[in-house]
């Protein structure tokens, strides 16, 4: 088997098994929460063995030295206003506010601080472990096996394929879809700045800003009342 492949069925299911098992299988159990870990423990850990001990390569910052800074910061905004707009617009209709507050508490974050908290590990954190991850060796390990632009669609599919199933999780089955398409969107984004960029912190920028967004529009609903 080609090892872009290998690499590419050893890591993409992760996610998708440790969001299955954490949201759907056993919600609320030990299992789910060990195994929902053990998922992004493998999702950050696998690209850094496997860069070392098969490719063979070194360690980096993934500098930015062709720019991509300005891309990010417009793609971020106009995705984040792209969500703002599309929930004022028709998502309200679809959004079930009391399924997503009672989530919300069952995982702990009902509380403002803890929300805040989460909030700013996710925007601070997460996504640049997710860059990390989706970006430099999903899209990599892609674009070895595809060309350019077939490996930005492959890589934000991959992308968006736990996030539908945690998506369903909170909202319902149409919801789910509509927003696992502004996921694929946004990972299409961020894999066509890597592409051009090679770098992930456009892409950064840019995913941070759309957390932003969706985090500001999550306290809205959460905490802003009727």
């Amino acid at each position: 088997m080609n090892k872009s492949l290998l690499a590419l069925v050893l890591l993409v299911p992760a996610p998708s098994l440790g969001t299955l098992a954490a949201m759907v299988l056993f919600p609320g159990s030990m299992l789910g929460h060990v195994l929902f870990a053990a998922s992004k423990l493998w999702l950050f850990a696998f690209p850094a063995a496997w860069l070392k001990l098969v490719d063979g390569g070194r360690f980096g910052l993934s500098p930015a030295r062709h720019g991509g800074f300005l891309a990010g910061l417009f793609s971020g905004a106009g995705l984040g206003l792209l969500i703002l707009l599309s929930y004022l617009g028709f998502g309200q209709g679809l959004f079930d506010r009391a399924l997503f507050i009672g989530k919300m508490r069952e995982i702990g974050l009902g509380a403002m601080p803890v929300y805040l908290g989460g909030a700013a590990y996710w925007i601070l954190v997460n996504s640049v472990l997710e860059e990390y991850a989706w970006r430099w060796f999903v899209y990599e390990k892609c674009e070895a096996l595809a060309t350019p632009a077939i490996a930005v669609i492959l890589a934000a599919f991959f992308f968006t394929l736990h996030h539908f199933i945690a998506l369903q999780a909170y909202c319902s089955l149409p919801l789910a879809a509509v927003c696992s398409l502004g996921v694929f969107l946004g990972g299409a984004a961020w894999s066509f700045m890597y592409m051009r960029y090679r770098s992930i912190w456009p892409g950064y920028l840019s995913h941070a800003i759309v957390d932003l967004f969706v985090f500001g529009l999550g306290a809205a609903i959460l905490f802003g009342g009727k």
